[in-house]
């Protein structure tokens, strides 16, 4: 009696651990095969007919990956920034920061989606200080020098294909009037 037990038990074991044997179980979807990509994105800065700047940025990115689907560069350095005499020196992230996640469609087209931003320091501007209780009112406040930060943000969704470059965005700085141009190339790794 006691080894029927154990026989039953087993096979209620056996029948619960095997997909086959269970109704419930839905067939799961058919995954894509991921595809490796390598993009570049070259962010160009133009003053009038003049180039100022070219950076390029080249990377790996899985298409159709399961699990973190994006590449992600992060790229800069802190500048110091005076803040006011309560909060001192600040550290502020110059730089450039690139997310970017691509799907395949069946038509060979990929759809890529980048999230970008650019900082960047183009000049310096003078700020007075006041004068400190021990110096004469005859003496003027010091000075030093803070850096301009400039910001570019962009959320992008395009579609590209094997080899192809497209030139996605070109806007204009509002104060220094220099154009910021993206273009993004890619190619399927072979």
């Amino acid at each position: 009696m006691r080894n029927a037990r154990f026989v039953i038990a087993l096979f209620a074991l056996l029948a619960l651990g095997s997909p086959e044997l269970l109704a419930q179980d839905k067939p799961k979807p058919e995954r894509k095969p991921s595809t490796l990509l390598n993009v570049q994105v070259i962010l160009s800065e133009s003053a009038g007919e003049k180039k100022v700047a070219s950076l390029p940025y080249t990377f790996y990115l899985t298409a159709d990956f399961f699990g973190p689907p994006f590449s992600v560069i992060r790229i800069g350095s802190r500048i110091p920034a005076y803040s006011g005499k309560e909060k001192g020196m600040q550290y502020v992230d110059v730089g450039t920061n690139i997310d970017a996640s691509a799907q395949s469609e069946e038509n060979g087209l990929f759809d890529m989606t980048l999230h970008l931003e650019r900082s960047w320091i183009d000049g310096e501007v003078l700020i007075p200080m006041d004068k400190s209780e021990d110096h004469s009112s005859e003496q003027t406040p010091a000075q030093f020098k803070q850096p301009i930060i400039h910001q570019f943000r962009t959320d992008l969704t395009f579609k590209i294909r094997d080899g192809q470059t497209v030139q996605t965005t070109q806007d204009a700085d509002p104060v220094s009037g220099r154009v910021l141009a993206i273009s993004v190339t890619m190619n399927v790794v072979k």
